[in-house]
């Protein structure tokens, strides 16, 4: 912890993984920061889970001081199943998976409480503060909320994710592509599946490849977040083929005649989807995973999308984690990208009274080496997909498909 010359008045725009992160760094670097999240409730993903890289657990272990066991769980092996559930490919491979869910539980927990009385606490994380705009000047912006409310900061981190308003206000020209397909994903508790199930998959995880798509299963924390056997749950990811348009629109018209734009939750798919999800499980998945498939009460799905900006920096604006770059999930580095820039960014702003930079000229010089990065993942991601989605070249053992943040297994 580095206490800065002259404290900064930041503002967070988005209380997800990467601006908690980035508000929880630079409140222990002694600026003054608050984070201003649009919806009204704390946030819930029902426990997607995620490959925990290193810059997305770093925080919580060198500063909160949680061990990786306590909120992670470990797997030993890389395993591909055949059409007949047959192993065809098993390799020593070890990787840390969380949820989503767990993650921002205990960023959002060591904001309120631990970091109170240094720049956290429970009214630095203002719910229901839906950002509509924002004017800067030289020395300062004022930000712009739906309620009308104003503030003025010193510095404005955008990071509102996949439909950041501010990308939209600065990079309008920086469109979310579709990339061709979307992720099914459910999870269902170890207790409510076959122990043999159970047995074979809690250790690995397990990929299933077929004609244009792939499937992968995997164990994460509880909703409550407990890793205990029995508590944990199995978590698939299912990558499925939509042609863009009229079959789309339909997959993403919910339950209650709602058209979605990024996600349909748990218990909002049509109910004619989640059938032919489930048929099209037990007509080509191994059985093993057809179990896993055919046992989650409530399927949902997200979107795949890229999107990709030319400029991060915008005075004393900038945007992070999937604001700027939103990546394809399949190196895992999705939150790890979002955690990474908030370390980069502390260490920016940290030149300021060491080599008397402006905030505008600490920013511009953050920003390099994040287009950089975020250029190269979104370019590994696209060529993972188009392997998996397209032309069938997603071999089993390639070492270009071990997840990372910059590079395979890095």
């Amino acid at each position: 912890m580095r206490p800065p010359a002259e404290p900064l008045t930041i503002a967070i725009v988005g209380g997800s993984i990467g601006g908690l992160t980035a508000a929880c760094l630079l409140a222990d670097s002694g600026h003054d920061v608050t984070v201003y999240e649009r919806s009204s409730t704390e946030l819930e993903q029902r426990g997607a889970g995620i490959g925990f890289l290193e810059a997305t657990y770093r925080y919580l272990v060198e500063r909160a001081a949680m061990a990786l066991s306590e909120i992670s769980i470990t797997t030993d092996h890389i395993r591909y199943l055949g059409r007949d559930g047959s192993v065809i490919h098993d390799a020593e491979h070890r990787y840390l998976f969380s949820s989503w869910n767990t993650v921002y539980r205990q960023l959002l927990d060591h904001w309120t409480f631990s970091l109170t009385g240094s720049g956290g606490g429970v009214d630095r994380y203002r719910l229901g503060h839906e950002m509509v705009g924002f004017e800067q000047g030289p020395d300062s912006v004022d930000v712009h909320f739906a309620d009308r409310e104003s503030v003025t900061a010193d510095l404005l981190v955008c990071a509102d994710g996949v439909g950041s308003t501010a990308r939209s206000i600065l990079q309008p020209d920086a469109q979310s592509a579709y990339a061709g397909y979307v992720a099914w994903r459910g999870m269902v508790q170890e207790a409510g599946l076959p122990a043999d199930v159970v047995g074979t998959l809690s250790d690995a995880i397990t990929y299933y490849v077929h004609a244009n798509s792939h499937i992968l299963v995997y164990p994460i924390p509880g909703l409550d977040g407990s890793v205990a056997e029995g508590d944990r749950l199995i978590n698939f990811v299912w990558y499925r083929n939509y042609a863009e348009g009229q079959e789309l629109d339909d997959l993403l018209t919910d339950c209650n005649g709602v058209h979605r734009e990024l996600s349909v939750p748990p218990g909002a798919a049509a109910d004619h989807h989640v059938s032919e999800l489930r048929a099209h499980a037990a007509a080509r998945l191994p059985s093993l995973l057809n179990e896993v498939v055919a046992r989650t009460a409530e399927p949902f799905l997200q979107v795949v999308y890229d999107v990709e900006v030319e400029r991060m920096v915008f005075g004393r604006v900038c945007l992070l984690g999937d604001a700027a770059f939103a990546v394809r999930p399949h190196a895992a580095a999705g939150s790890a990208k979002a955690a990474d820039d908030g370390w980069a960014l502390d260490r920016a702003l940290g030149r300021i009274p060491v080599e008397g930079l402006s905030v505008p000229e600490a920013l511009a010089s953050w920003e390099v080496d994040r287009l950089a990065l975020g250029r190269s993942l979104l370019a590994r991601n696209r060529d993972l997909g188009s392997r998996s989605q397209f032309t069938n070249t997603w071999e089993p053992g390639d070492p270009d498909l071990i997840f990372g943040l910059h590079a395979p297994g890095h």
